[in-house]
């Protein structure tokens, strides 16, 4: 399946109902998207080079999933082979005093990578319009004007956070970041599978938190906020992309597919050598060879 197959429309038309869970469009055989993520791997750790080198360019990269569908261990299967100083991933847990005493944007703001930079969001600013939105009374914690007035938060608010997001995107966009966005699509069915596996294998049980089993009285709810999420917020300068989470080996495959597409999109090539610099590089060599 190509990179398209898995981008959600940007006509604000498209729906999550649209999207399976399970890709079967990728080899069923382990061994198979095994290879595909290896080869991928190496590509993008040597994209990453070029990337540095032509220093014209940052990467954003963005993850939001429920719990237990993988953005920990895609994130770090993925990114693995590439190299530390031009990779950086934030983890966005809870906002700190500090964080609410700012917009909701600031830190996330901070975190943004540089020029030559892949910088990747392990959840984001999208909280704000998921948990806050099925979670609405954490909304009084930012101290937000008429926040206690009644029928507050009403579609309108909700609609103008999807407009700000956009913007800051487009002036992301517009100074050569390129805004990459994954949503890892898990059942339901899965998801009680993946936390069972927390509770029952003894390596895993640091990852449990019973907080993750009672979210799920809330799946529905957290479907209906991905949903227009997505249908407000994919854009033609920074789209979202839908990969079937239920099967870990073909979903970091198809981000590792996606994004080795998308950097290759940009042409990047190491700079030239300038004249100056080809008579540095003669000069050092002469004074090399004759130590």
């Amino acid at each position: 399946m190509t990179a398209s197959s898995y981008l959600f429309p940007t006509n604000g038309n498209g729906r999550l109902n649209d999207f399976q869970t399970i890709d079967t469009s990728v080899d069923p055989i382990p061994e198979s998207a095994k290879a595909l993520l290896k080869m991928n791997r190496k590509k993008l750790a040597e994209l990453q080079r070029v990337l540095a080198a032509h220093d014209r360019h940052a990467i954003l990269v963005i993850f939001q999933a429920l719990d237990a569908a993988g953005k920990d261990g895609t994130i770090r299967r993925v990114f693995s082979g590439v190299n530390p100083a031009g990779c950086r991933a934030a983890a966005f847990k809870a906002p700190s005093k500090e964080e609410l005493d700012h917009n909701y944007l600031w830190r996330g703001g901070k975190a943004l990578p540089g020029k030559g930079m892949i910088g990747i969001f392990n959840r984001s600013y999208y909280e704000e319009v998921l948990v806050v939105r099925v979670h609405p009374e954490f909304l009084a914690t930012q101290k937000l004007v008429n926040s206690e007035r009644s029928g507050f938060p009403d579609a309108s608010f909700w609609q103008q956070r999807f407009e700000q997001i956009n913007r800051f995107e487009n002036f992301l966009a517009q100074n050569q970041t390129i805004i990459i966005k994954f949503y890892l699509h898990v059942s339901k069915s899965e998801q009680k599978e993946r936390l069972l596996a927390r509770i029952n294998e003894p390596d895993k049980n640091w990852k449990f938190s019973l907080k993750d089993v009672h979210e799920r009285s809330h799946w529905e709810a957290y479907m209906a906020a991905y949903d227009e999420m997505l249908q407000k917020t994919s854009t033609p300068w920074a789209p979202w992309y839908v990969i079937p989470a239920d099967d870990k080996r073909r979903m970091r495959a198809a981000v590792a597919d996606i994004m080795v597409s998308r950097l290759d999109s940009l042409n990047l090539a190491y700079p030239e050598v300038s004249g100056e610099l080809a008579k540095e590089l003669t000069e050092g060599k002469r004074l090399l060879e004759i130590e």
